[in-house]
């Protein structure tokens, strides 16, 4: 508005049907704002204006109506209402627009429903008029009961806000255009009828605004200080919502979309633990927790082990500053176990870490000793290991000691149950390895970009008093290793949209979350591609693949003794198996033919613990016991057993149903997976196969066909090709030469099937090792154990293996992808097994053994969701069909169903009782 006076009132106006607010229509039809897009600075100052206030209180008026007029069209035009002003022929359908729940003066169309004004005054009562004589109005409180009216008419049509808005619409028309009864302000419904009918105010409300004329230069200065403070607050907002509420941002945020990927993943809180305890299986303390901590040779996280001590949380935080990364209790958010820094501590200690029993029971010998001795000073949760004496193997420098995760961190299991935590060694761990990247690299990002924070990084690292060249340097190696990070997740992102699955959809990636890992894409993404580029070697981007084949974490007790490995039986060779695994975590590995040639395919795979760990797992050798007669049982690491004796009465066996349930697992399961380990029938089974002077279990393997359980993982190794360049001389034809495997081989020098190129490659790696070490003979023949080949599995097709069920109890989530949340479900048919249920810090259901599912259950902050998807879109990898237990008496073998349907739950309980002592 200028000095000018407004424009003739002119009811001819047009306003449109789309603006239901009857103030507003007024304004417009009595010339003082346009009809269409009308500037905050004007709207909120000719407002203010009509309220007659003066001085602060004005001024609070034009920032409540600037605060409404940018919320009143809603989201979609947020940022227009802040450049081009609010948006009146856009209200209906927004925030503000009742639908219908309000008064319902205005119908939709614009127009003036005259029963209704009959209506409202059937509320009020009359007043005397001020200017003489009475006239019907309505009060306050008489407004509000019209309001509260209008709200339980509308029923459940009304929105919880609704409430809300009427305590300041009609409270505010009245303020503006109320008469003073006394001490009280009364809305005359002559001017209710004046102002929806004629779209006029009363006279006396555009005296207020005609008397209060401002300059264009001063609503301009205004606009641009009022917009100066819309940006201080909403950065001040931004900053609060990005420091206190990060994980309620981040939803809100397209998932992956650039600010989502800056803010740290969700995580669960941690519950309170009121006791843990580890289960006995077989091992002393000190084994343990050398298994915890001995470090493989890897170097799983991109910076020196130095470095993460001192990285911080990627949290921001107003006042204080964040916690380390390397904190204890934040690792367990991702699933992570904590650990004592050392065992040699008071009991108080060792209790607190779950190490009760060891002192109330006689402990097993321990095999550790007898290697090199491992240490947690810096308290790291179980699976986290220092390397020492680190050596680069392309260049042959010092380097200072890396931090990696060892075989532990994958296979070291926990369950919750009311507030206490049981824990077993060579179990599927409830970790989330992809939120414990992406944290890391928000963490070296942070402390790049977040201002003091590189110097509180560079204190820790280089100490207080270093150089400012010092400084400079560091901050350039850690620039270098993000600019990595970033580049090879770009990388990788674009060459997998442009890659098809086996059956031709566009590959992406499927959510692995807690407890699983797709480690066979993830190991060839390593080894075929990240390390030829960390080696300097480009174009081998190429290799990459989506991890979408994702697998529970298998577990590993009695695992040396079968003749496979792996879910698909495709790995025979243990050394193979575990320096491939190695590898896979990051291990540093040279491939580049820019070096003297004998430093091809060296690495800081430490073969010779690989072996101490396998000897450790496999224990002596069952078949060469001292007394030939006595009953056959495996050593080494044991299946953890049914923890009854630590828990409440709802862990009691009930010896009457494992009775009934024996007969159920003889009839029903054995079949498969062998009659139970503790029997002389397992002993004498016939999938026992000599091995040298030994015997290794050939267990029952099932075509994918048949099982009809979900095929990915079983087509990784076979139908995956990889590139490799000349120079490193991967030929698999050496697998012949060297383990007399009668499989065919790559047709091609450069191009393989990734199954042979990573047993070959693994197989050169291991060899170069030993070379460069100077291994006697003997000890090679003892760390490759010479019978076992590294050889192609030569059973047709893909297949899963059916391992023996000993400590099956342990293992949830069940089938090899961690699709079945109990064994319950995994006992009804398949088509009535949950497809959606959640993972994370959860209890565990000793009833159902697993995790209890609540059909439409929502997950909690930080867990992740496990879902097949739908029929018409399923996610790759995800099925939760076959294994079925469903075929009727009469009817047809078929594939996907391997067992007669259960006569009832209490059949089923009764198996489930059973396989829980097993």
């Amino acid at each position: 508005m200028d000095d000018s006076p407004k424009q003739p009132f002119a009811p001819s106006i047009e306003v449109s049907p789309n603006n239901p607010c009857p103030f507003l229509r007024a304004l417009v039809g009595e010339g003082f704002v346009e009809g269409g897009s009308v500037p905050l600075n004007i709207l909120s100052q000719t407002i203010a204006d009509a309220s007659g206030e003066m001085g602060t209180k004005k001024a609070a008026a034009r920032i409540q109506v600037r605060g409404v007029a940018l919320i009143a069209n809603g989201i979609g035009h947020l940022f227009k209402s802040i450049w081009s002003g609010a948006q009146l022929n856009a209200l209906r359908g927004g925030p503000l627009d009742k639908r219908g729940a309000g008064s319902r003066i205005l119908r939709v169309d614009g127009r003036v429903n005259e029963d209704e004004i009959t209506r409202l005054a059937s509320f009020g009562r009359t007043y005397p008029d001020p200017n003489g004589g009475t006239e019907p109005g309505l009060n306050a409180s008489e407004i509000d009961i019209f309001m509260r009216d209008n709200l339980k008419r509308a029923g459940d049509a009304a929105r919880w806000y609704y409430p809300l808005l009427m305590k300041f619409e009609w409270p505010i028309l009245l303020k503006i255009m109320g008469k003073r009864n006394g001490e009280d302000l009364y809305l005359s419904l002559s001017d209710v009828r004046t102002l929806f009918n004629e779209r006029r105010f009363p006279d006396r409300i555009n005296r207020r605004i005609l008397s209060q004329p401002i300059s264009a230069r001063a609503l301009r200065f205004r606009w641009a200080l009022g917009l100066a403070a819309l940006l201080i607050a909403l950065g001040l907002g931004v900053l609060i919502a990005v420091a206190e509420f990060p994980t309620q941002l981040r939803a809100m945020l397209p998932q992956k979309g650039i600010l989502a990927q800056l803010l740290p993943p969700p995580l669960p809180k941690l519950p309170e633990t009121t006791a843990a305890y580890w289960l006995e299986q077989n091992w002393s303390l000190k084994d343990r927790h050398w298994f915890h901590h001995a470090s493989q040779g890897t170097a799983t996280f991109p910076v020196p082990y130095n470095w993460f001590m001192a990285l911080e949380q990627p949290r921001l935080h107003l006042v204080s500053r964040p916690g380390m990364m390397k904190d204890s209790a934040y690792l367990e958010r991702f699933g992570f176990i904590p650990s004592p820094q050392s065992i040699q501590t008071d009991v108080t200690t060792l209790r607190r870490f779950g190490y009760a029993n060891v002192y109330e029971t006689a402990q097993v010998p321990d095999w550790s000793t007898r290697w090199t001795p491992v240490e947690n000073v810096d308290g790291l949760p179980v699976g986290f290991a220092r390397m020492t004496g680190v050596v680069d193997p392309a260049t042959g420098r010092r380097e200072e000691d890396k931090i990696g995760l060892t075989c532990a961190a994958c296979h070291t299991g926990q369950i919750q149950y009311k507030g206490v935590d049981v824990r077993f060694d060579g179990g599927p761990a409830m970790t989330d390895l992809k939120k414990l990247e992406l944290s890391t690299g928000l963490s070296i990002a942070y402390t790049l970009y977040v201002p003091f924070r590189f110097q509180r990084f560079a204190n820790r690292v280089l100490g207080a008093d270093a150089s400012d060249a010092d400084r400079d340097a560091l901050k350039q190696q850690l620039g270098a290793i993000g600019k990595f990070l970033i580049d090879w997740q770009n990388k990788y992102n674009d060459t997998i949209k442009h890659k098809e699955t086996w059956d031709k959809k566009v590959q992406k990636d499927t959510e692995e979350g807690f407890g699983r890992l797709d480690a066979l894409n993830r190991i060839g993404n390593q080894v075929f591609s990240q390390d030829f580029a960390l080696s300097g070697v480009k174009g081998f981007e190429k290799n990459l693949h989506a991890q979408d084949a994702p697998v529970s974490y298998p577990a590993i007790w009695t695992v040396p003794w079968f003749k496979f490995a792996q879910y698909d039986a495709s790995i025979e060779q243990p050394l193979i198996r575990n320096a491939g695994e190695s590898l896979g975590v990051t291990a540093l590995l040279n491939l580049s033919n820019a070096y003297p040639e004998d430093r091809l395919l060296r690495s800081s795979v430490h073969i010779r613990t690989l072996g101490w760990i396998e000897d450790m797992l496999r224990g002596p050798d069952p078949f060469k016991a001292a007394d030939p007669t006595a009953e056959k049982k495996f050593g080494g690491l044991l299946a953890p057993p049914w923890p009854a004796q630590v828990l409440d009465d709802a862990w009691k066996l009930k010896p009457d149903r494992v009775e009934r349930g024996r007969a159920v697992y003889n009839e029903m399961c054995a079949g498969c997976h062998l009659p139970p380990v503790n029997t002389p029938a397992f002993w004498s089974s016939g999938h026992w196969e000599t091995s040298g002077g030994s015997k290794v279990l050939n267990a029952v393997t099932i075509p994918v066909d048949e099982i009809k359980t979900d095929p990915e993982q079983s087509l990784v190794l076979g139908n995956r090709t990889v590139d490799v360049p000349g120079f490193l001389k991967v030929n698999t034809a050496d697998l012949q030469k060297w383990w007399q495997c009668d499989v065919s081989t790559a047709s091609s020098p450069t191009e393989m099937s990734y199954a042979l190129g990573l047993m070959t490659v693994v197989d050169l790696v291991a060899r170069k090792w030993m070379d460069d070490d100077k291994t006697p003979e003997a000890e090679r023949a003892q760390l490759w154990n010479l019978a076992r080949k590294n050889c192609l599995n030569p059973a047709p097709g893909p297949r899963y293996r059916a391992r023996p069920l000993n400590g099956i109890w342990a293992t949830a989530p069940y089938l090899h992808n961690g699709s079945v949340p109990s064994l319950y479900w995994l006992l009804k048919p398949q088509n009535e097994r949950p497809t959606k249920f959640c993972m994370g810090r959860r209890d565990y259901d000793p009833e159902t053994v697993g995790f209890a599912v609540v059909a439409g259950e929502r997950c909690k902050t930080g867990e992740s969701e496990f879902s097949a998807g739908s029929e018409k879109d399923p996610i790759q990898g995800n099925s939760v069909l076959g294994h079925s237990f469903e075929r009727r008496e009469g009817e047809p073998k078929r594939p996907g169903v391997i067992g007669r349907i259960f006569k009832d739950d209490a059949e089923r309980y009764d198996l489930i009782e059973y396989l829980k002592t097993l």
